[in-house]
């Protein structure tokens, strides 16, 4: 908590922008929600963004990748749905604590990759 302070009394922290329109323009389809795990899954499964933290983790990542590379100082999990009662719409109830994980692993696998690219940056 501290690194954020120091960086909020530096100056103006800018913080990432809406996943879910990011997400959008991928112009994904149900076999890309899906993935190989999920290819058989009761329900219809396009539009559960979070599930992409386990199907489609470098998409995520590259997401988060490009608000880091437009100046962001933070980005925020893609995990706004991964909770029991948000997944309980296409009965993946018992994955909300893996799709935290996996959405916690993109995040931070975006940031090592652009502190290799911008060792320069004290926040990122």
């Amino acid at each position: 908590m501290n690194r954020i302070q120091d960086c909020l009394d530096e100056r103006i922290v800018i913080m990432d922008g809406a996943m879910g329109t990011m997400i959008q323009r991928q112009q994904l389809d149900e076999a890309d929600f899906r993935g190989a795990r999920f290819k058989d899954w009761p329900t219809d499964l396009k539009g559960n963004n979070d599930l992409l933290n386990i199907t489609q983790p470098q998409i995520i990542t590259d997401i988060h990748q490009q608000y880091l590379n437009a100046g962001a100082d933070i980005i925020e999990t893609n995990t706004f749905s991964s909770t029991a009662i948000a997944m309980a719409d296409y009965e993946m109830q018992s994955l909300a604590y893996e799709l935290n994980v996996a959405g916690a692993n993109c995040a931070k696998a975006a940031v090592a990759q652009y502190k290799k690219q911008h060792p320069e940056r004290k926040y990122g």
